[in-house]
């Protein structure tokens, strides 16, 4: 009885350690309003090639002047955006750009990036209703 017992419990923490990393990642709807994109310009602060999200920085000055930095996370590793034909010097610190973004939820200067455009070329899409 004691060995079905021990048995039994390993099984479920086994199961519980290999189930725990699917949790792990969650989809974009917890932590992103995705019914409520906004659109920005900014100046690019740096580019972050890390995993597992690229991640941009940016300044946006409002209309009184107050420069507010943002940041942004790309959908993707840098292995996806390396298909897409970026590298970690696509952008550079100083780079003019206009940007789409689903909110923070928690109301911070942070968002999913939808959509970026710099020299008036769009060089960054994803629909994010495809994408989780």
């Amino acid at each position: 009885m004691k060995l079905k017992l021990l048995a039994s419990c390993a099984l479920v923490v086994g199961l519980v350690m290999v189930c725990v990393p699917v949790f792990a990642h969650h989809g974009s709807r917890v932590s992103y309003d995705l019914d409520k994109p906004v659109t920005m310009k900014g100046t690019v602060t740096s580019l972050l090639w890390q995993n597992p999200h690229v991640f941009l920085s940016y300044n946006v000055k409002d209309d009184a002047g107050t420069v507010t930095d943002w940041g942004a996370e790309l959908a993707e590793t840098p292995h996806q955006m390396t298909v897409r034909g970026w590298t970690k010097n696509t952008l550079k610190s100083g780079d003019e750009v206009t940007l789409t973004v689903f909110p923070s939820k928690a109301g911070t200067p942070r968002g999913l990036l939808s959509k970026l455009v710099l020299n008036d070329k769009m060089i960054y899409e994803i629909n994010m209703r495809t994408a989780e």
